[in-house]
């Protein structure tokens, strides 16, 4: 028997991105529940994105805050320029990390175990920031911690949003209630905390009745919280990445079984 046999994940991931992870759960023998809860738009203005691009050689550093910071950043680079050797990239997560690397960027700077802001600034090519120029890509409305702390290092700082999350005006929230009373939702992935509260408000109440009992799996505490702040009474924290939520899924299962 496959790890996940039989076991039904929703995957709440936007449709673009959520392919590995469903390849994932499917290889393991489970079934992969495509109910995307984000959507990404380009920023309201692409104006700053661009006047930066062409600035680019500029910088000593650009950090990229999300794999989707990554992909409309990179595709708009690609269409206007190549990328200045002597730039060095960061990324906060693994996912960014690999998809920098996808784009042709070498020596991407990523932080192990934990991926977040904080552990990013934790490492060591980023303590002495005074006289670098630094240039963040990232969502509108993102965090200001990391931005806030280069500055307080030294760091001469430009921020450019280059994406906006939404809510998906479609999708079938019917048929996903219909799954839950069948029986056929055993585990939902959330990989933000805004991905979660689209969950919640696009199922309504009477899915949130399903919602609030049936495990879910994240990969970062913070996400865990916003969870619990809406009601979810099984949270599990996986490590980070596609494959350290199918790991936590995998343990999870295998614990069930041996109550069972």
């Amino acid at each position: 028997m496959k790890p996940l046999e039989n076991v039904g994940v929703v995957v709440t991931r936007p449709a673009h991105q959520a392919g590995n992870l469903a390849e994932l759960i499917e290889r393991a023998g489970g079934r992969a529940i495509l109910f995307p809860t984000l959507e990404i738009f380009d920023a309201q203005d692409m104006g700053p994105l661009s006047k930066v691009i062409d600035r680019l050689e500029q910088f000593d550093l650009a950090i990229f805050i999300s794999p989707n910071a990554v992909n409309k950043a990179m595709n708009q680079i690609r269409a206007k320029r190549s990328w200045p050797q002597s730039l060095r990239s960061a990324a906060v997560g693994k996912g960014s990390g690999k998809e920098l690397q996808r784009f042709g960027c070498e020596g991407v700077l990523v932080p192990k175990g934990r991926f977040d802001s904080e552990a990013l600034l934790a490492l060591p090519e980023l303590q002495d920031m005074a006289g670098k120029r630094v240039v963040i890509f990232r969502g509108e409305g993102g965090r200001e911690l990391l931005g806030d702390e280069l500055v307080r290092r030294g760091a001469e700082l430009t921020m450019v949003e280059c994406y906006r999350r939404g809510k998906p005006v479609s999708g079938d929230v019917g048929l996903l209630l219909k799954q839950w009373v069948r029986g056929e939702i055993d585990a939902i992935i959330a990989t933000s905390g805004e991905s979660m509260r689209n969950l919640f408000d696009l199922v309504g109440k009477l899915g949130q009745q399903w919602l609030k009992k049936t495990p879910l799996f994240v990969f970062h505490e913070n996400i865990a919280e916003v969870a619990r702040e809406l009601g979810a009474e099984q949270v599990h924290v996986t490590p980070a990445g596609d494959e350290g939520l199918l790991r936590g899924l995998i343990e999870w299962r295998e614990k069930t079984r041996e109550r069972a």
